[in-house]
């Protein structure tokens, strides 16, 4: 624990979560050169930051949202689920609305985008280390926007362009039902549910089921 002097209170226990490694290692220096923060695991992908989540018990999560295989989304989610003590604070280059919305609904605590200075990153720290909320001022002022235009759930605000019936068969999808079982819950004809997913895919522009279901789970879509 480098840097802790040994008071009242240790420091907050810090896991990094990004596939960059010189980011990784950047963000590391910059985080453990202060005295409040411990880095205590570092993780490249999602399965990889839940093992490190339970290896580490950490009090604070860095997460990046644009990670290969599990999205920085999913693995929020599932994090929280077994550590629902834990704060994570995204850190990611993505300005993405949907994203916005879907790390929020995953349970984030903060959302800052990576051209952010050491001295934001420590103050977001110790915010959502304190039980608070901190964004960045453009997505601040985006996620404002996004609160006053809608009004609908997590599925119309990720995806406007479906109707509310695709809407329900990607959900469905997303949970991992299969066209049979889509069919069979709807009550309707397996072909009408395979004409159904592909308007789905036309419209996300997604080329198969899988892609399709990555795209949902991030939104937030799948998991009742």
């Amino acid at each position: 624990m480098e840097g802790y002097d040994g008071g009242a209170a240790p420091p907050w226990r810090v896991l990094l979560v990004d596939d960059h490694p010189l980011f990784l290692e950047g963000l590391a220096a910059a985080v453990g050169l202060d005295g409040e923060f411990e880095v205590v695991g570092r993780a490249a992908t999602g399965e990889e930051a839940l093992a490190e989540a339970a290896r580490t018990e950490p009090d604070l999560v860095v997460m990046d949202l644009g990670l290969p295989g599990r999205s920085g989304v999913e693995t929020t989610r599932l994090l929280l689920q077994a550590q629902p003590a834990a704060r994570v604070l995204v850190m990611t280059m993505s300005e993405d609305d949907d994203n916005l919305l879907a790390a929020i609904r995953a349970g984030a605590r903060g959302y800052l985008l990576k051209g952010a200075v050491r001295e934001e990153i420590l103050l977001a720290l110790r915010t959502v280390g304190r039980g608070g909320a901190v964004f960045s001022p453009s997505m601040a002022e985006r996620l404002a926007r996004l609160f006053a235009a809608v009004s609908g759930g997590p599925a119309r605000e990720a995806f406007p362009n479906l109707t509310g019936r695709e809407r329900e068969i990607l959900d469905l999808l997303a949970q991992g039902l299969t066209y049979r079982q889509i069919a069979q819950r709807l009550v309707v004809a397996d072909k009408t549910v395979r004409n159904h997913v592909g308007s789905i895919f036309a419209k996300l522009q997604v080329p198969d089921r899988a892609a399709a279901i990555v795209r949902a789970r991030n939104a937030g879509l799948g998991s009742a």
